[in-house]
């Protein structure tokens, strides 16, 4: 739910207040009429607006890691990019267009990629149809842990993202993918529609933000999918102007670090027998295509040419794999458990239909070891690798 521009300078002026009760607010359901008298009490009937702030952070938190004392209602948290994401496309920004270049970010929501921006040096225009939105985004870009004497400046105004005035040399953009709670799946459905959103800005360089989903194959610039602590965050289009020359690109952010795959890399690697582990590579790998590139990188071979999982002799550093304990027929997947003992089952299928919670419940596994079993296929049959529990691999940095 989002708010009134009243109460976002309700927000702003109490901002002190807030941040002092915030401790001592549960957000827990149990607690929730406690809870909403408690907040009754300190701020009247701007009791709902508080409490929209402190759920909207303690999600954010979770998921895209933005400032927690910003501004927020829980739409513009959960669709705004995380810092780390952001912190990325203006790097990109920087290397391929070169100092000086000015950015507009045409549905600026809150101020992220805006934040991100400017901390780079890029001076940036954000507009949002949004009053409220683009009143947080005044506040939480001047209250932004990120600012440096080396700040570039930013302008914040109402407008349509349709609109074609503005004079950057970039634009950016982020269509809404979710429309009265449900996640949007076509193009044209997007909010802006994606079509005319490139349209309407054909003769610029564009960095669009999509759901990592749709299909892409008639974009004739870069997709760029990324991925922060293993879950896939977004694909970015990026006109040929910010391409650097390239196609597909993966973007695995850590806490170590990162990893970049392009399809520059070299990309040559086996296709053998399952080995000692199963490696189920990143989700930003596989949705751009890159597994071969992975897979050279770090010493894998391909179980099968058109299926993402690889095996080796060890899991790589930062990445997580499965210890192979058995190769079965998957009609024996029940007897295959019961023999190495396996009662906790994770269950992975690639390449064949099914349902994870459906198979479990058929196979009622009852040993008393954590496990894993992968359904795939390996040439023309289909495969059970039976195997140990997740490992996961540590790595300091990149």
């Amino acid at each position: 739910m989002s708010y009134t521009t009243a109460e976002v300078s309700f927000l702003v002026d109490n901002a002190n207040t807030i941040d002092a009760i915030a401790p001592t607010i549960s957000l827990a359901k149990k607690d929730a009429i406690h809870t909403a008298s408690t907040l009754k009490q300190h701020f009247g009937d701007h009791a709902r607006a508080v409490h929209e702030l402190l759920t909207a952070r303690a999600s954010a938190h979770h998921h895209n890691k933005l400032p927690s004392h910003w501004l927020m209602c829980t739409d513009s948290s959960q669709q705004a990019t995380p810092m780390a994401v952001a912190a990325l496309r203006a790097h990109r920004i920087h290397t391929t267009m070169g100092t000086g270049t000015t950015a507009h970010d045409v549905t600026c929501s809150i101020g992220t990629e805006i934040a991100a921006l400017t901390h780079a040096g890029i001076p940036t225009i954000g507009s949002d149809l949004d009053p409220a939105r683009i009143a947080m985004a005044h506040y939480n870009l001047n209250h932004t842990p990120q600012q440096t004497p080396h700040q570039a400046p930013h302008q914040l105004a109402i407008a349509d993202a349709l609109t074609t005035t503005s004079t950057a040399d970039i634009i950016i953009a982020d269509p809404a993918r979710r429309n009265g709670g449900r996640r949007i799946t076509s193009p044209t459905d997007l909010i802006p529609p994606l079509p005319e959103l490139i349209n309407r800005h054909h003769n610029r360089a564009l960095a669009i933000k999509c759901a990592p989903g749709l299909d892409f194959n008639d974009w004739e610039g870069l997709v760029s999918i990324t991925s922060v602590d293993g879950g896939v965050k977004e694909a970015c289009l990026y006109t040929p102007h910010l391409s650097d020359n390239l196609t597909r690109e993966a973007n695995i952010i850590k806490p170590w670090g990162q990893d970049t795959f392009t399809d520059r890399d070299p990309d040559d690697c086996g296709v053998s027998a399952p080995g000692r582990y199963l490696i189920d590579p990143d989700g930003a790998v596989v949705r751009a295509g890159l597994v071969r590139a992975f897979a050279h990188r770090y010493g894998l071979s391909q179980l099968d040419e058109r299926i993402a999982y690889l095996t080796g002799q060890e899991i790589p550093a930062g990445y997580s794999g499965f210890e192979i304990l058995d190769v079965a027929n998957p009609k024996k997947v029940k007897a295959a458990l019961a023999a190495h003992n396996i009662g906790s089952v994770e269950i992975l299928l690639r390449g064949i239909d099914g349902d994870p919670d459906e198979l479990r419940k058929k196979y009622k596994p009852k040993g008393k070891n954590p496990g894993a079993v992968v359904l795939t296929r390996i040439g023309s049959q289909g495969v059970a690798l039976i195997c140990g529990p997740r490992q996961h691999r540590e790595r300091t940095s990149a």
